[in-house]
């Protein structure tokens, strides 16, 4: 694979934090004998999908001045993503999150942050020369839950915009770490219109429209004027994909699941490492289904084992999977 161009950063903003997975799936937190430490945070996760599939990326937020903190900025490091725009706080601990794998694969969280250090976050302490070199500024939404982390949310997108970033959204919606489902609705939507990518899942899709159904019309009812790309995956059924022009699904790959965790992460990591080369991909169909059959294979074989960053595939390992169809 071509080494990626030095100007081809993408920048992931957010939480990142450990995970406790449960050692045997489909039982309840209650029930599991034991729990395998791993690191998490979608936003992170984003970052190391792209760093492992030969991309530049870096990773902007906060983590505990703590044994925990400080092991994930060596986790980032270790996967080649630059840690510059990372902060410690002193006073507050790194994030925790219990994770229950039920027999699906499918994953419900227990959330320890009261608060914690990702949530402190202040603008001030944004590292804006960062963000300006990025070429992709990708966020989600947790950090939109509580000041400051919201301030020093919005005043990033906007140096990303100001500075040319195309903006990548991934609302990756947590509904128990929000005071109310009506005020998760509001928040997420409240930065809808600014972002050029949009990707949400099919239970994303369901709650953003309140309706239960998973098709073109309720997708394009997300639709703003000024988005490129909007994205639903699908889990194993693939994606579909909505532009300007044109829009369509790409099927997704079958294989043994074992933990959804990062899939999407894996996904929109790859989709951000193809397009940050080649912004035109996104006006070209062909193109387009190529490099979403790419993203769908590094989701499916991000499943296939426990943890996301452990999961996260590398170039050679999807293609390998998108040539065996």
């Amino acid at each position: 694979m071509a080494t990626p161009n030095n100007n081809n950063l993408i920048v992931s903003f957010g939480e990142m934090l450990i995970d406790f997975v449960p050692t045997v799936s489909g039982v309840s937190l209650a029930e599991a004998p034991g729990f395998l430490k791993a690191p998490g945070g979608a936003p992170a996760n984003v970052a190391v999908a792209v760093s492992r599939i030969g991309g530049k990326a870096a990773f902007m937020g906060k983590v505990g001045d703590d044994e925990f903190g400080h092991m994930l900025a060596g986790i980032l490091k270790e996967n080649g993503v630059d840690g510059k725009g990372i902060n410690f706080d002193t006073g507050a601990r790194t994030a925790l999150a219990f994770v229950t794998l039920r027999a699906d694969g499918e994953r419900e969280f227990m959330f320890y942050r009261n608060p914690s250090a990702d949530m402190l976050l202040k603008p001030e302490e944004l590292n804006l020369d960062l963000i300006r070199s990025a070429k992709v500024f990708h966020y989600g939404s947790i950090s939109l839950i509580v000041e400051p982390c919201r301030s020093a949310h919005l005043k990033a997108m906007e140096v990303a915009r100001e500075a040319g970033a195309l903006l990548s959204y991934d609302p990756n919606l947590r509904l128990p770490l929000w005071p109310s489902a009506d005020y998760a609705r509001e928040q997420i939507k409240s930065i809808w219109d600014k972002a050029d990518l949009i990707k949400v899942s099919d239970n994303e899709l369901e709650f953003l429209t309140g309706s239960d159904k998973i098709d073109d019309e309720s997708a394009m009812s997300l639709w703003h004027p000024n988005l490129k790309l909007l994205l639903v995956t699908l889990g194993e059924k693939g994606c579909s994909y909505y532009t300007k022009n044109f829009r369509g699904k790409v099927d997704g790959f079958h294989v043994k699941t074992v933990d959804t965790t990062g899939a999407g992460d894996s996904f929109v990591g790859a989709l951000l490492c193809k397009i940050v080369e080649d912004h035109t991909i996104l006006e070209d169909e062909a193109r387009l289904r190529e490099v979403l059959t790419f993203a769908n294979a590094c989701g499916a074989i991000t499943t296939t084992k426990k943890g996301a960053i452990p999961a996260l595939p590398t170039t050679e390992e999807a293609l390998s999977l998108v040539k065996g169809t």
